[in-house]
């Protein structure tokens, strides 16, 4: 058994080695730190350092990009700074670009470079904006302004041109539309060329485009309605179709008498005897600026000699003197068959029909004296074609 004394050591088994006692001064010193190990030559390449830098730019950038991405889509999808509803103009052949600048010069969206953009990528598919006026609603989004630019649903105006004016009275109406651009064009379209409707259109819209599809919708229904007449018509061509509807037009506003008036002319034309037609005196008269309101028909008009006087010629006149509609288009390719060879006002809008003489002569007292009640006669003034005093044409005696 041996006297000598150890300490034993704590940290025996668990892998550490043994203490060591220090003295105070040499437990007061710092310790040495260990050196760091030295980077390889490869991790010291310039090569390396490069690639690092670009991938630390990389995602520098995609983090970046995501960010701008989703300030442009929230900016493009929220509500605009549009306080009220407004008027927007997008003129023909204007770019992205160019709208962009515009809307937001105007206060419509905050931010042009975010509405360019975006709506870049959406039209990539091919869609454009669209030239037109649009009515853009208070506080709009960019989105909505796209997609209604996009739509071409621009605000329509409209010219009201009703059957029976004449082509100088149609251009009047034309020129002077507010709306409409462009001058008019220097020959005027022949006489019953233009079919009389109301034609819708968008700001900066052409009077000339206006017109030519007045002419080209005028001459598709005469088209039409000229294939499906009556083969026992009078009438043998389309020129003499447009001209008799355009008389029928001017005689009657009742849609339910444009047949039995069509009828009466054909009747005539059948027996030769004058048309005697009031609206082709004023014509004949005055052209296409039309009669003066408070200008009556004098029994001097009815001597006249014109080409339009069908007091004094046999059969139609030249051309027609007034635009015809559907209805009265309809009414002579399809007369109603009748014997009827008169027709003077009843004093209620409409027209009262007669198949003799006798009958008529009847007729017109009748109206002279709701024509007597209304006002003093005059007796130079012509009731429906007919002088005071003066009996209407006799059918000619057949052979």
């Amino acid at each position: 058994m041996s006297d000598t004394n150890h300490v034993s050591d704590p940290s025996a088994g668990n892998g550490r080695g043994p203490i060591i006692p220090k003295s105070p001064n040499e437990a007061l010193k710092p310790e040495r730190v260990p050196e760091p190990p030295r980077r390889s030559k490869k991790a010291r390449s310039q090569l390396v350092i490069f690639l690092n830098f670009v991938m630390t730019m990389v995602v520098l950038v995609c983090i970046a990009g995501v960010a701008g991405f989703y300030y442009m889509i929230s900016t493009f999808q929220e509500p605009g700074p549009l306080e009220a509803n407004a008027h927007f103009m997008v003129r023909p052949g204007t770019g992205v670009a160019e709208i962009a600048s515009n809307l937001e010069r105007n206060g419509i969206i905050s931010d042009a470079r975010v509405f360019r953009y975006v709506t870049a990528t959406y039209l990539r598919d091919g869609s454009t904006l669209k030239a037109g006026e649009y009515e853009v609603k208070a506080r709009a989004s960019m989105k909505d302004i796209m997609e209604l630019l996009e739509s071409g649903k621009s605000i329509l105006y409209s010219v009201v041109l009703p059957e029976g004016l004449t082509v100088r009275q149609m251009m009047l109406r034309l020129a002077e539309d507010p709306v409409l651009e462009g001058d008019l064009p220097a020959e005027l379209p022949p006489e019953g060329s233009l079919r009389p409707d109301t034609y819708k259109f968008s700001r900066g819209s052409k009077r000339a485009d206006i017109i030519h599809q007045m002419r080209v919708a005028q001459q598709k229904m005469i088209d039409q309605i000229w294939e499906r007449r009556d083969p026992d018509l009078p009438i043998k061509t389309k020129e003499e179709f447009v001209v008799l509807a355009s008389i029928v037009e001017r005689e009657t506003g009742k849609e339910d008498e444009r047949a039995h008036v069509a009828s009466v002319f054909m009747n005539r034309l059948q027996k030769g005897m004058r048309l005697q037609s009031d609206p082709t005196i004023v014509y004949g008269l005055f052209g296409g600026d039309g009669k003066p309101g408070d200008r009556p028909i004098f029994k001097s008009d009815l001597a006249k000699p014109t080409p339009y006087n069908t007091y004094q010629i046999k059969g139609l006149p030249p051309t027609p003197i007034s635009n015809p509609g559907r209805a009265a288009l309809e009414a002579v390719a399809n007369p109603w068959r009748t014997n009827d060879l008169y027709f003077v006002a009843d004093g209620s809008g409409g027209h009262v029909f007669a198949a003799t003489l006798e009958e008529h002569n009847a007729n017109v007292r009748r109206w002279r004296r709701i024509e007597a009640d209304r006002a003093p006669a005059n007796p130079e003034v012509v009731v429906d074609g007919q002088p005071d005093g003066e009996e209407a044409e006799k059918p000619p005696k057949s052979n």
